[in-house]
C-alpha cells in the first residue's frame, strides 16, 4: 500500500494512530508556546490585537501551495494558544467555561479520530451503545426512583431546555389536542434561552415573574397561576437549579408542589447546578429536581467537559416518543424492526458528535465520589473567596455563594467605575471577571470552576482588581 503524502494521511484504520502520534507531537509543542507567550488569563491589548496577530501569524490562509502539516499546525496552533482565555488559568473566572479534564480531552482525540455519525447504528456500533449505557447511568442519577429513566445528548443547556419545551407543547397536544398554546412560566432569573426557545417554537412569550432576591419564590408562582386569565391551554413552570448570574437554586420540592396543585408541567434548568448530584455533600441542594418532567444538565461547566457535554434528563423512556423520525437511509422501519437501533430520534440534529465518549470516560476513570471531590474543592474555592471579600475593607460581598460564583464590588463604585474595571483587566490580559446586574446595581462577577485554584490564587485577583479601584 503506499504512503499518502504528507498531511492527507487519514486518522482512522491501523495507521492512523502512527500518523497522528508526529502530528500531535507538534500540536502539544505548539500549545505550550503559545501558553507561554500568552503569559496570562488572557491576551493582553484587547480585541484590535489579538486581531492582528492571528492574521499576521495566519495571512494567507488558503495559499496556492500548503507550507505542510507540521508548520501549518506549528503556525495556527500556537497562534490560538497565545490568543486564547485560557480557563485552566485561576484569573479567567468569568463565564460557566470550564478547564477541562486532560483525560477528557485525550478521550476527545479518539472521538476525532474514529469520527463516529451519531445518526444511524451503521455509522456508529460501540458509540450507539456507549451512549445508551453511559445517558442512562447519569438520568438514573437525577431520578434514583424510576423504572427506565433516560437521557438525550446535547449541545448544552440551550438545547436541552429547547428540547424539554418541546416534549411539554407535544406532551400537551397529545393530551388536549384542542386546548390553547402551552404557556412557559419562569422567574427573571431564568437563562434566556426559554426566551428563545419560545419564540423559536412558535410560542406565546413566557410569563416572567420577579426574583427580587435572586430566586423563584412558590407564592408568587402560585398567585400568576391562580390569576391565569384568558389562557385554556398547558402550562410550563420551568425553575433553575443555578442561574447564571449568581448560582442560585430556586426552592425546588415547593415549586414542585405548586406545579402539581395546579396541573402544570415542571422543567428544571440544572445545567449549572445538576453535578451536585455527584457530591455527597453538596447534593442534598438539588432536593426536588427528581420531580420534574425534564431536567436540563450540562457538563461542560461542573463538569470539567471539553464543549460539548449536554444532557436531557427524563423519568420514562416514553417521554421521548414525540422526537420519533423517519428517515429511509438511515433509519428504515424494517432494520429497526429487525434491531437495529433508531439514532435519529434521539435527537433534533442529524449529523452529531460521539461527545458520550469522553463522559464515559471520565465517569470510568474518577467515579461518582471522584467527581464528586472536585465539586467540593470548587464550591469550597468559592467559600473561601467570599471569605476574604467579607474581610477585605475595601470590597462588598452581595451574598454568600451557593456553587461556585461570587458576586462583589468595591465599596461605593458606580456602575460606570465597575465596567471600566473589568474591562481594563481584559484589556490588560491580567484577568476575566463576569458582571451581572441585580436589584442593588452592577457587580463583578467570579464564577470558579478550577478545582485546583488555591486561596493565594484568590488573594492575588482580589489585589488585580484593588489596583484599579479610583482612589
Amino acid at each position: 500500500m503506499s504512503v499518502p503524502p504528507a498531511g492527507t494521511a487519514l486518522a482512522g484504520g491501523t495507521n492512523g494512530p502512527r500518523a497522528l502520534r508526529p502530528l500531535l507531537d507538534t500540536v502539544l509543542d505548539a500549545l505550550t508556546t503559545g501558553a507561554e507567550d500568552r503569559a496570562g488569563p488572557l491576551p493582553p491589548g484587547g480585541p484590535d490585537a489579538v486581531t492582528r496577530a492571528v492574521h499576521d501569524a495566519c495571512h494567507p490562509l488558503l495559499p496556492e501551495h500548503g507550507t505542510g502539516p507540521h508548520d501549518a499546525l506549528r503556525t495556527v496552533v500556537h497562534t490560538l494558544a497565545a490568543g486564547s482565555a485560557d480557563p485552566a488559568d485561576p484569573h479567567c473566572a468569568a463565564h460557566l467555561h470550564c478547564p477541562p479534564l486532560a483525560l477528557a480531552t485525550a478521550a476527545d482525540l479518539a472521538a476525532g479520530a474514529l469520527n463516529p455519525s451519531m445518526d444511524s447504528w451503521d455509522q456508529a456500533p460501540a458509540a450507539s451503545a456507549l451512549e445508551t449505557l453511559t445517558s442512562r447511568a447519569l438520568a438514573a442519577l437525577v431520578y434514583p426512583r424510576a423504572a427506565a429513566p433516560d437521557a438525550l445528548i446535547t449541545t448544552g443547556g440551550t438545547e436541552s431546555n429547547q428540547l424539554g419545551i418541546l416534549l411539554a407543547r407535544e406532551a400537551a397536544i397529545a393530551n388536549r389536542p384542542a386546548a390553547g398554546p402551552l404557556q412557559i412560566v419562569c422567574g427573571a432569573n431564568a437563562h434566556h434561552s426559554l426566551h428563545r426557545s419560545a419564540w423559536l417554537l412558535g410560542l406565546p412569550a413566557p410569563l416572567t415573574l420577579p426574583t427580587p432576591e435572586g430566586i423563584l419564590t412558590p407564592d408568587t408562582v402560585h398567585t400568576c397561576l391562580a390569576n391565569l386569565t384568558g389562557h385554556t391551554g398547558p402550562v410550563l413552570l420551568a425553575a433553575t437549579a443555578g442561574t447564571t448570574d449568581s448560582g442560585a437554586i430556586d426552592p425546588l420540592p415547593a415549586l414542585a408542589d405548586v406545579a402539581a396543585h395546579h396541573g402544570a408541567l415542571f422543567h428544571i434548568d440544572a445545567a449549572y447546578g445538576g453535578p451536585l448530584l455527584f457530591s455527597d455533600t453538596h447534593r442534598t441542594a438539588l432536593s426536588g429536581l427528581d420531580r420534574a418532567h425534564t431536567v436540563a444538565l450540562d457538563l461542560h461547566k461542573l463538569g470539567w467537559q471539553p464543549v460539548a457535554a449536554g444532557l436531557l434528563a427524563v423519568p420514562d423512556a416514553a417521554t421521548l416518543t414525540p422526537l420519533a423520525h423517519q428517515a429511509d437511509y438511515l433509519n428504515a422501519d424494517d432494520d429497526t424492526e429487525a434491531g437495529l437501533p433508531d439514532l435519529l430520534s434521539r435527537s433534533l440534529r442529524t449529523t452529531r458528535r460521539p461527545d458520550i465518549l469522553k463522559i464515559a470516560v471520565t465517569l470510568k476513570a474518577l467515579g461518582r465520589r471522584g467527581l464528586g471531590d472536585l465539586i467540593d474543592r470548587t464550591l469550597a474555592a468559592a467559600r473561601t473567596l467570599a471569605d476574604l471579600i467579607d474581610a477585605h475593607p475595601r470590597y462588598e460581598l452581595h451574598s454568600r455563594p451557593t456553587l461556585s460564583t461570587v458576586l462583589f464590588r468595591p465599596t461605593g463604585a458606580d456602575n460606570t467605575t465597575l465596567a471600566t474595571i473589568r474591562r481594563t483587566l481584559l484589556t490588560d490580559g491580567q484577568a476575566v471577571l463576569g458582571r451581572a446586574t441585580t436589584p442593588t446595581g452592577l457587580w463583578l462577577k467570579a464564577t470558579l470552576l478550577n478545582p485546583h485554584t488555591q486561596p493565594g490564587d484568590l488573594t492575588t485577583l482580589l489585589k488585580l482588581v484593588e489596583g484599579h479601584i479610583p482612589r
